[in-house]
């Protein structure tokens, strides 16, 4: 990145140390950084509307939409988070192409499943092998999403249906009595105050999704975790810039980013909870009230 970086042999301490923290692949792990913050950004909101979808069917009187809201909570909690994002990511990314493999290449006369093999026509491929490389990489980062998503949905889906039921019934059947439909007093009664019950659990669902965050190493992004690795690893003199095993040092840089962010995170849900707590019937709510806040 500096002009007297052009022979790193040559340079002393510092002026090394500035060289090998600028250069291309550590530049790459500054923006994975990035790449952290911008799933937990996109992650959080999509699965907590999975989970909105999937508490709402549970509770739905339609018996099959109730049976589907169940299975989905039940089914996803039950398996191990790390079975299923290195078995679900090629299964989505298999059901993505064979779909477009139907609609792109209606006479297509080979099997798709040949042995162990999974072959589509060339048109349906994700993404295509012509696609720069930008696309490969935000293809996977989408996989990772949904995955995400639908794992951690399932049990934001838990907790919301939990934080529905917690509501005192008191409140909807008084909503009910002023004549309230049933879909008003969702969206108006229970909706708005079912949050401050959630909030605990879900708040405990986001210190565990960024703790899950390391996973996307094993669905093959450029995470943090996979840079910490591969910089911090030995280099022998064939390298640029050798240096010894300085893992530990790449990794207690992760443990004190980590630690900072649940930090932060534990500050904002503290003062959304007292927000939220305000004026309810709850613990919170009266502690407020003795205050002399609500």
């Amino acid at each position: 990145m500096f002009d007297f970086c052009t022979d790193p042999a040559t340079l002393s301490d510092p002026a090394w140390f500035a060289c090998y923290l600028t250069s291309g692949k550590h530049l790459a792990f500054y923006g994975s950084f990035g790449t952290v913050l911008i799933l937990l950004a996109v992650t959080a909101p999509v699965a907590l509307a999975f989970g909105f979808a999937g508490a709402m069917a549970a509770r739905s009187g339609f018996a099959p939409l109730r049976w589907l809201g169940v299975a989905y909570t039940s089914i996803v909690r039950g398996v191990p988070d790390i079975v299923f994002f290195l078995f679900f990511v090629i299964a989505l990314d298999q059901m993505f192409e064979w779909t477009r493999h139907q609609v792109l290449c209606p006479d297509w006369d080979q099997p798709v499943r040949q042995g162990n093999e999974f072959l589509v026509c060339p048109e349906a491929k994700l993404p295509l092998g012509s696609a720069p490389q930008w696309v490969h990489e935000g293809y996977g980062f989408f996989l990772a999403i949904l995955t995400f998503a639908i794992v951690f949905g399932a049990f934001a889906a838990n907790v919301l249906f939990g934080a529905m039921r917690a509501v005192p019934k008191t409140q909807t059947e008084t909503a009910e009595a002023y004549g309230m439909t049933p879909r008003q007093t969702f969206w108006r009664i229970l909706v708005p105050q079912m949050w401050v019950y959630a909030l605990p659990g879900l708040s405990n669902l986001w210190m565990i999704l960024v703790k899950a965050t390391p996973l996307l190493f094993l669905l093959g992004v450029e995470d943090i975790v996979y840079w910490a690795r591969e910089l911090g690893g030995s280099k022998t003199s064939t390298f640029t810039y050798p240096h010894p095993d300085w893992r530990l040092w790449y990794f207690l840089g992760l443990l004190i980013f980590y630690l900072t962010l649940t930090k932060v995170s534990e500050v904002l849900l503290g003062r959304l909870t007292r927000r939220l707590s305000q004026g309810q019937a709850t613990i919170g709510g009266e502690t407020l009230r003795g205050k002399g806040v609500a």
